[in-house]
């Protein structure tokens, strides 16, 4: 099993196409990076440690292990740039880009699950009892401070909260953040994958074509943080 480690790693990205092995080309440098992963994630790095398909990383107060798999590319920290609020072309596009940009989850992300889960109708009710834009439960909704379930700001912020809660619980696996988001993490953590129930699978689908249609990285401002 190779394993290769840099202590500092910056301005030796580039696009590594998905394919991780690109990384053994890395030479030690003086300067940390942004990793950005498939799920929009652009996560600050001090260091790496490759053990076979998993990524090891250092980052400001800690560390976490992610899939190789996950990595598209490798931001140089000197050419990042702070990002601007992203104008989306989506009703309540406002809320979800001020959100998004506070908690640090992709504003795409955000707005397609909005899409899926209520298709921006600020008063809908599943029949789980699930309500609003993000079709929060009660329970999470009140976890998060939110007051009027209904309101799209509040509504808006405590969802994106949430998932952002997830992207880091999952260290960024886009697939389980959205079933955990569907079906509650006891049923990720059960099944140790997306749970095989039609409407989560089908969930997870919609969302993410949704998202990859509309995500542009180099836009974001995203970390693990």
């Amino acid at each position: 099993m190779e394993v290769r480690t840099v202590k500092r790693i910056a301005h030796c990205g580039g696009w590594l196409g998905g394919v991780i092995v690109a990384l053994a080309g890395l030479a030690p440098c003086t300067h940390a990076e942004y990793m950005v992963l498939q799920s929009g994630q652009r996560i600050h790095v001090m260091s790496y440690e490759r053990v076979g398909d998993t990524l090891r990383l250092t980052v400001s107060g800690g560390s976490l292990e992610i899939s190789a798999y996950q990595l598209i590319r490798v931001d140089p920290e000197d050419t990042f740039l702070p990002a601007k609020i992203q104008r989306l072309d989506v009703p309540y596009a406002n809320f979800i880009s001020e959100s998004a940009h506070a908690h640090g989850v992709a504003p795409e992300l955000v707005a397609s699950v909005i899409a899926v889960e209520s298709n921006f109708n600020p008063n809908a009710v599943s029949w789980r009892y699930a309500r609003g834009l993000m079709q929060l439960m009660p329970q999470t909704a009140a976890r998060f401070g939110v007051t009027k379930i209904f309101d799209p700001q509040q509504n808006i912020d405590a969802g994106t909260r949430y998932l952002k809660e997830l992207l880091v619980r999952y260290n960024g696996d886009l697939s389980l953040t959205l079933a955990a988001y569907n079906a509650g993490p006891d049923r990720v953590e059960q099944y140790r994958a997306v749970p095989p129930y039609r409407e989560t699978r089908d969930y997870v689908r919609r969302v993410t074509e949704k998202f990859h249609a509309s995500y542009r990285a180099a836009n974001q401002i995203v970390n693990l943080q």
